[in-house]
């Protein structure tokens, strides 16, 4: 058998001739090979000659003593197992020697069950290790037979539309199909066996590569997809995924390639559309809007009161119109990612007093109590965009006081929760239904019963704050009761 006893050469050193020859025929007995020498400078030549794989070695010789001869076979090969055979005299010079590396050591005199016992507990080591070994190499073999042609899942991998590379834990490409190559126009003499960054020409991407290959991201929803670009009109969106072994280890990574530049293209247009539209139309809707404010204004005393309904309903159309446009321009902006790029130092604190200040005469004309609080003495300036931060907050606390009763309390805090900035923004208003809860920000969709179907909006304002708090590389919770009120936390990085 391959790890059996037969496969391991032992060397026993030792000057004395009944040490050296009662150990060989001990260790014949139970079927290892043996050789022996009774100097230290033979023993190094014949290991020049043929390497073993447990070393005996008496730390006591004539010429070369068994400490050299034991740090000469350490440069030599230290994959050899030295144990030392030591006496009384020398049992200091052992220890030193275990400390630099020896695997044990046996004093003299000792036993045939004492050396039976330190020889096999090596042999089970290096079983172990050749164990380890051999399945290291299975491993590797499992990956780098895909990209042989006798390989049935090559054969399938090859034939995909997207591009798909797979990497070793190491991240050198051991599979890749043609539609990898000609999506990131590679050359076909490119052969797999390189590093992932040979390959792929963002260098972000390629770490990221690594990281999943190396069994950094074994959670597979802990995996973020990757946008890049090549070119001017390229967009990729790459998709990795760790191969894993028969005990969950990973073995390496695979990662899938989209052309999306269409997709892109159309988002473009869509953007180019909806911007030119809302420009369009907003003139207009504005000038509509204060010719029937100035008209409700100058004609209050003379107009019945049904024809001052209509104008008054039609005037708030249009408004709805107008905040419509707006928040459309908004949503553009950020799928364009054109918006949160003028980041500077805000102090949220301020800032939230200025909103609530702003928004308090709202708040007063439904009997609403609206308050801010500070929860931490010293909260730290944050770098964001200010428009962004405003529009976040305007839209939260706008949103509390559509939706809370007249009379209600409406109460936002600021405080530090670890590394992250606080904003509360609570309500002790109508309450959201928690079927609702998980499509409020999604765009256009608006909670609608006995209680807020007269209230007027776009159906936007949620998403957009969903859409800038990740810009931002924060996070939005809610937390809601039916005739209780709402909860919304946001956290932003300091």
């Amino acid at each position: 058998m391959e790890n059996s006893p037969e496969t391991i050469k032992v060397m026993v050193v030792d000057d004395e001739r009944d040490i050296r020859d009662g150990s060989a025929r001990i260790l014949k007995r139970i079927g290892f090979q043996i050789k022996t020498a009774t100097r230290g400078d033979e023993a190094l030549e014949m290991l020049a000659q043929e390497p073993v794989d447990i070393l005996l070695l008496d730390l006591k010789m004539p010429g070369i003593d068994g400490m050299e001869v034991f740090e000469r076979v350490r440069e030599m090969n230290a994959s050899i197992l030295v144990i030392i055979i030591t006496g009384f005299a020398t049992v200091e010079t052992a220890i030193e020697a275990m400390k630099n590396g020896a695997y044990d050591f046996i004093p003299k005199p000792f036993e045939p069950d004492q050396l039976r016992i330190v020889v096999n507990r090596a042999w089970d080591k290096i079983r172990m290790i050749r164990e380890a070994e051999e399945l290291a190499q299975e491993k590797s073999r499992t990956l780098i037979d895909l990209d042989t042609e006798k390989s049935r899942i090559y054969t399938i991998i090859k034939s995909l539309p997207d591009g798909v590379v797979v990497t070793d834990t190491q991240g050198q490409v051991v599979l890749m199909n043609p539609a990898f190559r000609q999506l990131l126009d590679l050359d076909p003499a490119l052969k797999p066996g390189s590093h992932i960054e040979k390959y792929v020409p963002d260098e972000e991407l390629s770490d990221l590569i690594k990281d999943i290959s190396r069994g950094a991201h074994i959670d597979f929803d802990d995996i973020p997809n990757y946008e890049f670009k090549i070119g001017a009109d390229k967009y990729f969106l790459a998709k990795g995924q760790p191969v894993l072994g028969d005990h969950n280890e990973c073995l390496g990574a695979v990662v899938n390639i989209n052309d999306i530049s269409s997709i892109r293209l159309l988002d473009q247009l869509k953007s180019e559309f909806v911007a030119k539209v809302t420009h369009e139309l907003r003139s207009p809707l504005s000038t509509i809007h204060e010719q029937l404010a100035l008209v409700i204004r100058d004609m209050m005393g003379d107009m019945p009161d049904q024809e001052h309904h209509i104008l008054a309903r039609a005037k708030e159309k249009t408004q709805g119109l107008i905040s419509l446009i707006g928040d459309l321009l908004d949503i553009s902006r950020i799928e364009e990612g054109v918006i949160c790029q003028d980041p500077k130092p805000v102090r949220l604190d301020e800032l939230l007093h200025n909103i609530v200040d702003f928004l308090e005469t709202r708040a007063k004309n439904k009997l609403q109590t609206l308050m801010l609080e500070i929860g931490s003495d010293q909260i730290p300036a944050l770098t964001a965009d200010p428009i962004a931060l405003e529009s976040v907050f305007g839209n939260l606390i706008t949103n509390a006081i559509n939706y809370t009763q007249e009379g209600g309390e409406i109460r936002v805090r600021i405080d530090m929760a670890g590394i992250n900035i606080r904003v509360e923004v609570t309500d002790n208003g109508f309450g959201i239904e928690a079927r609702h809860l998980e499509n409020i920000f999604e765009r256009f969709y608006r909670v609608k019963d006995e209680k807020t179907r007269f209230i007027t909006g776009t159906g936007l304002g949620l998403p957009i704050v969903k859409g800038l708090v990740d810009s931002m590389n924060g996070m939005i919770n809610v937390v809601s009761t039916p005739g209780k009120g709402t909860a919304f936390t946001v956290l932003l990085p300091v």
